[in-house]
């Protein structure tokens, strides 16, 4: 796999360099602004971009928006968008109407080593990996949302959360301390509740809360 970073703290960009090189994924370039980045993804064509969503000069929404060009120049780079705070208009916009290969995630879960290089390999691969906050903010953005969620229970809400970060059956059991029998069963009570229609299995399972989103914006 084939990686470039853009982020303007030194201590983190070189941080992230020396985690993924240690898990033997290749770190082909780095930038500390969006200008930096497009450089870099045009000259060295990776396999994903990790990318602060504030980049100077503004500190605004560089990032985002040298991903979201990025995107459009290349549909198939993975874009892994960090993030100091849930910023639900951004994941939003980010997500547009394609959601594969598109992750975010707040700069905490970083810490989270092995969380973290799964999601990067998942995003690299074309899943989608929403983080946990993010997807509560963006379920609960407005009435619509609200009433449609109301109708799953406390678990199978939870459920749906890990299963938009990308965990697995084995993985959102080990986290609720329940039987991969139970989490399957939730998985398809929430598909009912929400009315996601049969297709395949990892647009059912991962993008689960993307699908429902837009069907609520519709």
């Amino acid at each position: 796999m084939r990686v470039v970073i853009a982020e303007d703290l030194a201590l983190l960009r070189e941080g992230l360099v020396a985690l993924l090189r240690e898990n033997d994924i290749d770190v082909v370039a780095q930038a500390q602004d969006a200008e930096g980045l497009l450089r870099a993804i045009s000259g060295h064509k990776p396999d994903l971009a990790i990318v602060d969503v504030r980049l100077p000069p503004t500190f605004s929404d560089e990032g985002l928006r040298a991903a979201i060009e990025a995107r459009r120049a290349c549909p198939h780079l993975g874009v892994l968008v960090l993030s100091q705070y849930v910023e639900t208009a951004y994941a939003s916009e980010l997500i547009g109407g394609n959601s594969a290969g598109i992750g975010y995630l707040l700069k905490e879960r970083i810490g989270d080593v092995r969380a973290f290089l799964q999601a990067v390999e998942s995003v690299a691969a074309g899943g989608t990996v929403l983080d946990r906050e993010v997807v509560t903010q963006m379920l609960d953005s407005d009435r619509g949302r609200r009433d449609a969620l109301s109708a799953l229970t406390s678990r199978e809400r939870e459920v749906l959360e890990l299963m938009a970060e990308g965990r697995s059956n084995a993985a959102i059991a080990e986290s609720l301390v329940v039987t991969q029998g139970a989490v399957e069963k939730h998985i398809t009570s929430i598909y009912s509740k929400l009315d996601l229609p049969a297709c395949e299995v990892d647009h059912r399972r991962v993008l689960a809360v993307l699908t429902y989103l837009r069907l609520a914006d519709g």
